[in-house]
């Protein structure tokens, strides 16, 4: 008995000691670990389009019978590694991001698959600033990607996403993000400017790097942002962003030239005073599903398919703890082109959500109703008539978020 007591002390003294040790890094950087864990627990009347759970975003199905499903989705748990480097000389420095989170998919087929999702890599990039200059290299998020919707729920997919005016993705390339100095003003301006990875569908591999988008042109895109401090409690953001792409639908190895150019513009903003906020984007563009634009749909003819789209939300914390939110946003993607391109588009979108969240410290719970109208269109046989059907969907969502 004594033996034990004596090993098992060790084993516990051990296992403090080294919980109690600094992470240690292969170079001389500083390393931060932070992140968060997430639970959602939902109930669905339909399926929803990327999936079910917490990356629900628009209504596939239209269950008369037996409709309501219930699950649990932990996948946006998020692991990011942030390296602060050391000063390379006397004017810069460099660091870096890795961040994981676990929609890679699930484990093999079977009884405990749900259980069971793989990690992917989100970001990858090193970073090498000189004063107001940062030059980034790696996967990291494109200027397209904007204002980001908040919720308890959908967070890895923000609100939105790819169907209802949210857009933007993240790809491998060179990025560059400069600081005006300000001169001691209350308003601040900034501009980036991107080149990265083509990429898109069709003809080649989509996994070897030989797809429509590799083989045209890289994306191109050039973001100004703005930031003004209104007083010591409210705060004006805004930017406006344009992009370039184009694929050669043609393929790699091909002799034709067949190009598909992707243009898109769009503006957001934000604006908090007081616990109160209120923030949204509007895009319009064509030809940028590989940005999530026209409702996430890649076609793989030489036709234009352009969309329009926006989203808002507003939000108050009403006490320290306790705060409401409600979104809405809009898409629609051009009937006629649509229509002559897929056989079953999606041609517009109405998503509402609306959420009531507290929040303590690193800890949050948050109670969500996610509603989706999705309007689909189809010719019948003889392809005389293109008719239009509505997809309503509701998701009923109670979520946790600890921050570490």
């Amino acid at each position: 008995m004594r033996k034990i007591l004596v090993l098992s002390s060790i084993l516990l003294f051990s296992t403090s000691f080294l919980l109690a040790q600094n992470v240690k890094t292969g170079g001389k950087e500083n390393l931060i670990i932070k992140g968060f864990l997430s639970t959602t627990l939902f109930g669905q009347d339909q399926s929803f389009g990327f999936g079910n759970g917490q990356n629900a975003e628009w209504t596939t199905t239209n269950n008369t019978q037996n409709k309501w499903f219930y699950g649990g989705d932990i996948r946006n748990t998020r692991v990011t590694m942030v390296f602060n480097g050391p000063e390379i000389s006397d004017e810069w420095k460099v660091g870096g991001v890795l961040e994981l989170d676990a929609f890679g998919g699930f484990m093999e087929a079977g009884a405990f698959n749900q259980e069971q999702p793989i990690p992917r890599i989100r970001l990858a990039y090193a970073d090498i600033v000189h004063d107001n200059l940062t030059i980034r290299i790696g996967q990291a998020w494109t200027p397209l990607f904007g204002n980001v919707p908040v919720s308890m729920s959908h967070i890895a997919f923000p609100l939105g996403y790819g169907n209802a005016g949210d857009v933007g993705w993240r790809f491998p390339g060179l990025y560059f993000y400069y600081k005006f100095n300000s001169n001691g003003s209350s308003t601040n301006f900034g501009l980036d400017a991107a080149i990265f990875e083509g990429s898109w569908s069709g003809p080649g591999s989509n996994v070897n790097f030989q797809n429509a988008g590799n083989a045209g042109s890289p994306q191109f895109e050039l973001r100004l942002n703005m930031n003004s401090k209104i007083s010591k409690t409210s705060n004006f953001k805004a930017y406006v962003v344009g992009h370039y792409d184009k694929k050669d639908l043609s393929g790699v190895g091909s002799q034709n030239n067949i190009n598909l150019t992707g243009t898109a513009f769009e503006f957001g903003a934000s604006y908090n005073v007081d616990g109160f906020l209120i923030h949204g984007n509007l895009y319009s563009g064509k030809n940028i599903g590989q940005q999530f634009g026209e409702m996430t749909q890649i076609q793989t003819v030489n036709k234009d398919l352009s969309s329009v789209g926006f989203w808002l939300q507003a939000g108050y914390n009403f006490t320290k703890e306790w705060g409401a939110f409600v979104f809405y946003g809009v898409e629609n993607v051009n009937k006629d082109q649509a229509e002559a391109i897929f056989a079953t588009p999606r041609l517009s979108q109405n998503l509402l959500d609306v959420m009531l969240r507290y929040e303590t410290g690193p800890y949050g719970l948050g109670l969500e109703l996610l509603k989706s109208k999705l309007t689909t269109g189809s010719f019948n046989e003889a392809r005389t008539v293109f008719n239009e059907t509505s997809l309503n969907g509701t998701q009923v969502a109670v979520s946790m978020l600890y921050h570490f």
